[in-house]
């Protein structure tokens, strides 16, 4: 099967097929992150601008780092250092860095569906790096590439497990991006969090409200924590932070609910104590470090598909 998409803007259409032939192409390219010389010149000439208008640490390292061990050529630009402070339209930047030639714009956007709008008038593939409180597709695929190498088996076959996600549902694009993802693998996925902060539509995505912690926790396989999203919220929807982590906070005495072979994930930054304590994080149960791993091999292989196969 061969990726015929020009760009990536969610996991939400697309198919099974397309999430598995990315994530077998992102276990082909893992294995360069761990040689001495981690670089292959499968995208030599080709270049990549990394165009982060929020905040970024392991995403945009990430997708930098995937660039450059495929070869390509990198260019980094922030809101701060673009002409965006000086009034200039997303549309008329995009255009701007178009006329430059680049393969690939990754695109990070506080407005929901700028990496869409992006796409309609730029040549360039355009990858939804996150975008307001849509989609992080890569995350929902670094995610999933994690939960088949823990749980997949001889056949990395995920059908059938119990994914859990807890915390800031509504302002979520992490969220949403696992949602599709593991439904679309045919994962029972459950969500619970603050009624002030769960989406009213949350069941017309295929998943299941828990009622209570005990229940979203109890013989989950997968539990993957969110943060709360502080920069996102303009009302005030919780009590506070301290009672938020007695009332919805993973702990060890939490997790005995769970699967003994329960793992733990959480897409970052990590606010420790609030949404997971310490001994949670660092135990046995975490492969939040394995996320940041697969992150550069799931955008190694998506760059690859999206460009390397032309010259294939």
């Amino acid at each position: 099967m061969e990726f015929r998409r020009r760009h990536l803007l969610g996991l939400a259409d697309l198919e099974a097929a397309e999430i598995e032939l990315i994530l077998d192409q992102a276990e082909r390219l893992k294995e360069i992150s761990s040689r001495r010389i981690k670089k292959v010149p499968l995208l030599r000439g080709r270049t990549v601008v990394h165009f982060f208008v929020e905040p970024s640490t392991r995403t945009r390292l990430s997708f930098e780092l995937a660039a450059k061990r495929l070869s390509a050529d990198t260019v980094s630009l922030s809101a701060s250092t673009s002409s965006l402070t000086k009034g200039e339209t997303l549309i008329d930047t995009a255009r701007n860095l178009e006329a430059m030639s680049p393969d690939v714009i990754v695109i990070r956007h506080a407005c929901s569906g700028a990496p869409a709008m992006l796409s309609k008038v730029v040549q360039s593939s355009v990858i939804n790096a996150g975008d307001g409180m849509h989609e992080h597709p890569t995350q929902g695929l670094l995610d999933l590439m994690t939960v088949k190498e823990q749980k997949g088996g001889k056949d990395g076959r995920i059908e059938g497990l119990s994914v859990s996600i807890i915390g800031d549902v509504a302002h979520s694009r992490v969220a949403r991006s696992d949602i599709h993802g593991f439904t679309r693998l045919g994962c029972r996925v459950k969500v619970f969090g603050p009624a002030t902060l769960m989406p009213m539509y949350v069941e017309s995505l295929g998943v299941e409200r828990a009622g209570s912690m005990a229940e979203a926790v109890e013989d989950a396989d997968v539990i993957i924590l969110l943060r709360m999203q502080r920069e996102r919220l303009t009302e005030a929807l919780i009590p506070s932070l301290r009672e938020y982590a007695v009332e919805f906070g993973l702990n060890t005495a939490r997790l005995e609910q769970a699967k003994p072979d329960v793992i733990i994930m959480h897409p970052g930054p990590l606010n420790r104590g609030v949404e997971i304590t310490p001994e949670v994080a660092d135990g046995p149960w975490s492969v939040i470090l394995d996320q940041v791993e697969n992150g550069v091999a799931v955008r190694m292989a998506l760059l690859f598909l999206l460009l390397g196969e032309e010259e294939s």
